[in-house]
């Protein structure tokens, strides 16, 4: 297959979906720049998650506009990149496509009891697992005319990236 027709792809969904994990491990099979969107966090937005406290609209919009400009930069230079990005509501989904309206989410979906027990077995910088249940509220379900593929995380890496490459094989 080739991927070099590929557009370019946000891994998507609640913190502790394998986002992180199943970004790099789809870049490497595309051959493409992995870009984790926590990395590009404001220290404000992690010591406020490090707290405890769930990020609002106000702090996620400069985060976004960050990725979006990066992600059409990025294709721009001929460069599609996966970004690892929770993508929560739907006009974060629209600020994040802004700049490349090709780009595809791949939403891990999982059960909260799964998601709880894969947070519990790692250890991450600032999202503490207590924030989880405020992903799960503010997850708005993707909708008609964005472009998507839902994948259930209760597979293996492979396993999920292999699917995520047949699926996302109707959007080049």
């Amino acid at each position: 297959m080739d991927y070099a027709t590929f557009p370019p792809v946000i891994v998507m969904g609640v913190s502790g979906s394998g986002k992180s994990t199943i970004g790099e491990a789809l870049a490497s099979a595309l051959g493409r720049p992995f870009i984790d969107g926590d990395d590009l966090h404001p220290s404000a937005n992690k010591e406020k998650m490090r707290q405890g406290h769930p990020l609002n609209d106000e702090d996620r919009a400069p985060w976004l506009e960050i990725i979006a400009d990066r992600i059409g930069a990025d294709l721009a230079e001929g460069e599609p990149i996966v970004v690892a990005c929770s993508s929560l509501k739907r006009k974060y989904r629209d600020v994040l496509v802004s700049h490349a309206p090709s780009t595809v989410f791949l939403h891990l979906t999982g059960v909260r009891e799964l998601i709880l027990l894969r947070q519990a077995g790692r250890d991450h910088e600032y999202m503490p697992s207590s924030l989880l249940d405020s992903q799960y509220a503010t997850l708005e379900a993707l909708q008609t005319g964005e472009r998507f593929v839902e994948i259930d995380v209760n597979q293996t890496p492979d396993e999920i990236v292999s699917a995520a490459l047949e699926r996302l094989a109707d959007f080049q």
